[in-house]
């Protein structure tokens, strides 16, 4: 059985996972795999053309735009933990957002010196903004995309687009806290980044270790054979033991059981933690999932 701590060993970092190399040189050549690069020159509708582009080039969809943040980075280059600061509503000492614009049609239609003054209001003239960071998702929520636009002299804009999947995304260490609290904690330790909820729990049981494919399907809300559905929750309190919560669901006692978490990140979407124990509660072992919910 995996240990807590070869779990710890195998943790990654999402925010750092889907913005890494965004502050490395622009150069298509520098490109990791799993990212695509591109050069835009400013003209209306440069927005959209710089997503089609980026469709064209991974032949996937970055599906529709939740917001663009205009970002004033006084001319220095930022680390993946200060981007995914950004993206997720935080601060970052040195470091201006110039405005955060809702995404929508008309925003793809207008230019990158619009959007640069951090609103979108036909005018580019007063732009402050040195980087522009476009966040989108797909419409069933299993990918999710970053696209950090930074200019280059006055019409130039390079761009590095990154995504991420709906498979695990994190294996957490609950470092002997197997509560609710201590699980959400977890995460937000291994990810960097503060998350909202949990919203729900349900609790399933079964006779078996759900596989990948069958978490996928279980996550979509679907019915999988080795474990089912008995109890949904909401507002679960953060102090209780994830062995609780079958009782506190009005369950009876199993030896296998799971818990599904449903918490947000914002900008990002809605994060899914799934535990299980095989051993009646006594051990947990959780990992995180990107999702569009159930």
């Amino acid at each position: 059985m995996t240990t807590l701590r070869d779990i710890a060993r195998r943790a990654t970092i999402v925010t750092t996972a889907l913005i890494v190399g965004l502050t490395a040189s622009y150069a298509p050549s520098q490109a990791a795999e799993g990212e695509a690069r591109t050069t835009v020159t400013d003209h209306p509708g440069a927005p959209g053309t710089m997503l089609q582009q980026f469709e064209d080039l991974t032949g996937r969809p970055v599906g529709d735009l939740d917001k663009v943040l205009a970002v004033d980075t006084g001319g220095r280059n930022l680390t993946g933990d200060q981007l995914a600061a950004l993206a997720t509503g935080k601060e970052v000492d040195g470091v201006k957002v110039v405005g955060t614009i809702p995404g929508s049609r008309d925003v793809l239609g207008t230019t990158m010196a619009d959007l640069a003054d951090g609103a979108y209001d036909g005018s580019g003239d007063s732009g402050t903004a040195t980087s522009l960071l476009f966040a989108s998702s797909t419409p069933d929520g299993r990918e999710w995309c970053l696209t950090m636009c930074v200019a280059s002299g006055k019409t130039i804009w390079e761009c590095l687009h990154s995504r991420l999947t709906g498979g695990p995304i994190l294996a957490l260490d609950l470092a002997g806290s197997t509560t609710v609290g201590g699980t959400k904690a977890a995460f937000e330790k291994a990810s960097g980044v503060a998350v909202e909820g949990p919203y729900t729990v349900e609790t399933l049981i079964g006779d078996g270790e759900p596989s990948a494919d069958e978490i996928r399907t279980l996550l979509d809300g679907k019915d999988i054979e080795s474990m089912r559905r008995v109890a949904t929750l909401d507002g679960p309190d953060p102090g209780w033991a994830l062995a609780d919560i079958a009782e506190n669901s009005g369950v009876v006692y199993a030896k296998n059981r799971g818990h599904v978490f449903s918490l947000n990140l914002p900008v990002l979407g809605k994060i899914i933690i799934w535990c299980n124990s095989k051993d009646g509660g006594k051990t947990w072992k959780c990992s995180a999932y990107k999702w569009g919910g159930f």
